[in-house]
């Protein structure tokens, strides 16, 4: 099992727990997505956003995140003011 937890500084929190990391890590895009597309920012913003915050986590998560996980170790990243973290939980 594994806990996702992110953060979106001065915004909000949320969290999600599941059995594979490729899920957790389509729940974060599509939440954190509907964050941003929500959040009345102009394309060219949210484009910004989505390249340079939320692309770099999702891949670390894919990546590294997914093998810290499979040794039983947690794994964290941030870019700009989103971070996220994961943890294998019993």
């Amino acid at each position: 099992m594994i806990k996702l937890t992110w953060a979106l500084v001065a915004d909000r929190m949320d969290e999600w727990t599941g059995e594979d990391v490729a899920e957790g890590v389509a729940v974060l895009e599509a939440k954190v997505g509907a964050v941003v597309d929500a959040s009345g920012m102009q394309e060219q913003a949210v484009r910004h956003w989505r390249t340079d915050f939320l692309s770099p986590v999702v891949e670390s998560l894919r990546t590294e995140g997914a093998a810290a996980l499979a040794r039983g170790e947690s794994w964290s990243k941030a870019a700009g003011p989103f971070l996220a973290c994961a943890s294998p939980v019993a």
